[in-house]
């Protein structure tokens, strides 16, 4: 097993990777579903600074994004052609751009 000598970590930077960014994403996955049940409407978010959670959140995921492009995980080019193809299914299933 490689380990981290910088932080005496048994694990290599490949794990820490995917750990990390498996505990963000269970991280916003909670904040999505703690508004879910709470909330009706994203006025309601706001007044009671749940936003502000689920911004955190969100920027860790997106912390962890960059990383996984930064360590060669993952190419920037394809994520960003994933994201995409993603946003089309949207477009067809789903209300969320409908305002556009």
């Amino acid at each position: 097993m490689i380990s981290n000598k910088k932080l005496d970590s048994p694990i290599n930077n490949l794990q820490q990777l995917m750990c990390i960014t498996a505990e963000e994403c269970g991280e916003l996955t909670q904040v999505c579903m703690k508004i879910m049940r709470k909330y009706d409407s994203l006025e309601e978010v706001h007044a009671d600074k749940f936003s502000d959670i689920l911004t955190e959140e969100a920027g860790d995921v997106l912390c962890m994004l960059q990383l996984l492009v930064q360590h060669n995980v993952i190419n920037e080019t394809d994520l960003q052609k994933s994201a995409a193809k993603k946003a089309a299914k949207l477009k067809k299933w789903s209300t969320l751009f409908e305002s556009e």
